[in-house]
């Protein structure tokens, strides 16, 4: 098997949710997308959560967050609700957790995941949130922002669902900040290769958003994630999907990108790494 075939292999199905739709980005109409879409994009959350990076950034967040006995927090974008699950399992049963995504897919995932942890899964616009102001003690949110057309009006939203002094956690990617080496051409794939309504910046826009929301004592950690192996990667990192990438990207721009990681692969020397940000603010006391 050709080392393009084991990548293909390994994670092409997962990617497919990168950008296909009426919006280019499934993650913003999942809804509307087709039931083959709409579990491929479960199985890439799945693989996500599961990967050894994404676990080193939750356990970062989760720390910074710090969730309480008896507290009573969201989850806003929850995906399947493994962290919404880890929160309740934090705030035990004097606590709750809401935990909402726009998709009634992912949603339905999520509910027949129930293990009895005190979790409400609903459908939930965070541009819009259906709860009351000052009610969560804490609010958290991860991977929204870069596919939400206006951060700021979420972030608002996050604020307002949110008590005084209570605190908003929010976890973003910064793709503007990929670096690589043993390969050529990444500057031009990211920017050719994202929905164009994607904020490529979202993660290190994180604390001028939060300070542009009223959020005080904003605290702000970065963690970057690592890749020596172009089969790690590519669970996470959607370019380097081969099979979807060929669908995003001019053949010219593709043959000349991935012939110069398969040379990496090749030689041993492939690196890619990113970063993530991680942002923790607290509403001001009245």
């Amino acid at each position: 098997m050709s080392i393009q075939d084991q990548n293909a292999g390994a994670v092409d199905d997962t990617h497919r949710s990168g950008g296909a739709g009426s919006s280019d980005n499934p993650f913003a109409q999942l809804n509307a997308e087709s039931a083959e879409l709409q579990k491929t994009v479960i199985s890439y959350l799945d693989a996500v959560a599961a990967h050894h990076e994404m676990q080193r950034v939750r356990a970062a967040a989760f720390e910074v967050f710090a969730p309480a006995e008896g507290e009573r927090l969201l989850d806003a974008g929850c995906g399947v609700g493994e962290v919404a699950r880890q929160l309740g399992e934090r705030v035990g049963g004097r606590g709750s957790v809401a935990a909402i995504d726009l998709s009634e897919h992912v949603i339905a995932a999520a509910r027949s995941r129930n293990d009895g942890r005190p979790v409400d899964y609903a459908v939930g616009d965070i541009t819009a949130l259906d709860f009351p102001d000052d009610h969560f003690d804490g609010v958290r949110c991860e991977r929204v922002l870069q596919h939400v057309q206006d951060p700021d009006i979420a972030l608002k939203e996050l604020a307002r669902v949110t008590r005084p002094g209570g605190r908003v956690c929010v976890i973003d990617t910064d793709w503007s900040s990929s670096v690589g080496d043993g390969f050529d051409h990444l500057e031009q794939v990211v920017a050719d290769f994202f929905p164009v309504d994607t904020d490529l910046v979202a993660g290190r826009a994180i604390r001028s958003r939060m300070v542009k929301s009223g959020l005080r004592s904003t605290t702000i950690l970065p963690v970057t994630l690592r890749f020596t192996s172009l089969a790690d990667a590519g669970v996470i990192v959607p370019f380097f999907n081969s099979t979807f990438t060929q669908s995003r990207l001019s053949a010219e721009l593709f043959d000349r990108f991935y012939d110069s990681v398969y040379r990496s692969v090749d030689r041993g020397d492939f690196l890619f790494a990113f970063t993530m940000w991680i942002g923790l603010g607290r509403v001001p006391l009245h």
